[in-house]
């Protein structure tokens, strides 16, 4: 059993972190929304994380003729297993609320596919996708790293996710993509 002053210090801990990611949340949030051309350009850049880039990227490497294709597709089938996987158990385990539920007079720009924040699906599966295209084929990294987290801050600027969901996404997403890689003895 865990002591009573653990749980307290654990309460106080995730109250504080919660109390940051707000403020930063209404920061970056605000800053977007007063800016038109940036919210136009944080809604695109959300919409390429729908899973649009997850499915097509395998698919071109494969129409690439690339040896890798077969070993890449199959990678990065084992590694969104994984990853999804995860990240539902993740976010309907520890149901943390987005920024419109807990801020009742904030709109997001966007109506999010399920209910719950904690971790950014979006931003797993981008970091997921580059971490595993990095590990296997390298040179695109530099893009690939900034379109990940530009799917990231998107999710922020749109409202539907804290910065720390965005974080706990990223880790999430290049885990997996590492211990996949890993696993089939291709790093």
């Amino acid at each position: 059993m865990i002591p009573a002053t653990e749980l307290k210090t654990s309460a106080v801990i995730l109250s504080l972190l919660q109390q940051i990611d707000l403020v930063l949340f209404n920061k970056v949030f605000g800053y977007g929304k007063a800016r038109q051309a940036l919210t136009q350009t944080a809604l695109a850049v959300s919409k390429s994380g729908d899973g649009y880039a997850q499915l097509l990227s395998p698919l071109l490497v494969w129409l690439s003729g690339s040896v890798l294709a077969p070993t890449y597709a199959f990678a990065l089938a084992v590694a969104f297993s994984v990853e999804r996987c995860s990240y539902y158990v993740l976010k309907n385990s520890l149901k943390r609320l987005r920024p419109c539920d807990l801020t009742p007079s904030m709109h997001s720009l966007i109506a999010a596919a399920d209910k719950f924040s904690f971790p950014s699906g979006h931003t797993s599966a981008a970091f997921c996708l580059c971490v595993m295209t990095s590990l296997l084929f390298g040179g695109v990294t530099a893009v690939l790293f900034i379109w990940a987290a530009a799917v990231g801050l998107s999710r922020v600027i749109v409202g539907v996710h804290f910065p720390g969901d965005i974080v706990a996404g990223a880790l999430l997403g290049s885990v997996v993509a590492m211990g996949t890689a890993s696993t089939l003895n291709l790093w």
